[in-house]
């Protein structure tokens, strides 16, 4: 195991302030960019209440941050899922959907494309769906009374199996919906509404930091769950808790955004380069980075073949997937 280094008060604040200047950078340049271009000048005129032209404002205000923030809340929760899920199941190649929640989540989604439902009506359906693939995952996963990671990552694979053939059976089966099913496969935020950031950002932010007020604990798991138990920490209500807590927040944002693949996996293995393995300070970097990366992401996705847009999922899969082979190089590199 690698040895966790002694982290301070004031080197925690310095990196946290430090990701979090990231993170309002990526936001802005999100505001900024985009198939009109938006100057800083006017960005600041039109914030801070100055005389500007009014369609300035609308775009940046209605059209743009509603999905700067969704970029931001998806990013960043499905990083911090993807590092605790790492960390609670001890397996480097764990992420948010490798327990089947998005296979839920997509499976109600898609059911809901089948019926005809409307858009309210679809992340009804895809949170529904997570749900219930969650608490199935959670039920079967237990073992002599609390959560065996061995056991919670197949049970979480097979379910998800079963659910994606649910998925593609379902998918022959439509027709004019079929479009709007792939993007939900791939990933989307064109849909992004002002009004359901009343929810998303809210859950977000505060599962969020309860994760990382618990990350110190898993500190101690990594030791092994008998040395934890050893040190006083309840394994099995840890483990628990944040399996629920995390998987809810999972389930809330996959049924706004469909499947984003590679953010989960990919950022805490970032951070973990970057800043070493203390879960004290890997959880809130990986939000912080992964809220700056999806944004960015995004904005590439809806400029790239302005005024048309790429799904987001490709964005992140396509840069993810040789930066992820690139730091498994160097990882072994390092380990020789």
């Amino acid at each position: 195991m690698e040895r966790t280094a002694r982290l301070t008060v004031s080197g925690f604040s310095v990196r946290i302030f430090f990701l979090f200047l990231i993170t309002i950078t990526a936001a802005i340049t999100g505001l900024l960019i985009g198939s009109v271009n938006i100057s800083l000048n006017d960005f600041f005129n039109s914030v801070f209440g100055k005389e500007t032209d009014p369609a300035i404002s609308q775009i940046i205000f209605d059209i743009r941050l509603p999905r700067v923030l969704y970029a931001m809340a998806v990013g960043g929760g499905l990083s911090i899922a993807g590092a605790v899920f790492q960390a609670m199941l001890m397996n480097p190649l764990a992420e948010p959907y490798i327990l089947g929640i998005s296979s839920g989540g997509t499976f109600g989604a898609v059911l809901s494309f089948l019926i005809g439902a409307s858009f309210f009506g679809t992340q009804i359906f895809a949170f529904a769906g997570a749900l219930c693939v969650m608490l199935i995952v959670f039920v079967l996963g237990k073992r002599f009374g609390g959560l065996e990671p061995n056991v919670l990552l197949l049970t979480g694979v097979m379910v998800g199996a079963f659910f994606s053939a649910a998925i593609l059976l379902m998918i022959t089966l439509l027709n004019d919906s079929l479009r709007t099913a792939v993007f939900w496969l791939i990933g989307n935020l064109s849909l992004a509404q002002k009004a359901n950031t009343v929810y998303v950002l809210p859950l977000t932010a505060v599962v969020s930091l309860i994760l990382i007020l618990y990350s110190d604990k898993y500190n101690v798991i990594s030791l092994g769950s008998d040395s934890a138990k050893q040190l006083g920490i309840n394994t099995n209500l840890l483990k628990s808790i944040t399996y629920l807590l995390t998987s809810l927040m999972v389930g809330t944002l996959v049924s706004v955004s469909g499947i984003i693949g590679f953010v989960g996996l990919l950022i805490p293995h970032v951070c973990r380069m970057i800043f070493g393995p203390d879960n004290r300070i890997i959880f809130p970097a990986s939000f912080f980075i992964g809220a700056a990366y999806l944004t960015l992401c995004d904005t590439l996705a809806r400029t790239i073949v302005s005024p048309a847009e790429l799904p987001v999922g490709a964005i992140t899969a396509l840069i993810g997937a040789p930066v992820f082979v690139l730091l498994l190089r160097k990882r072994f590199k390092m380990i020789k």
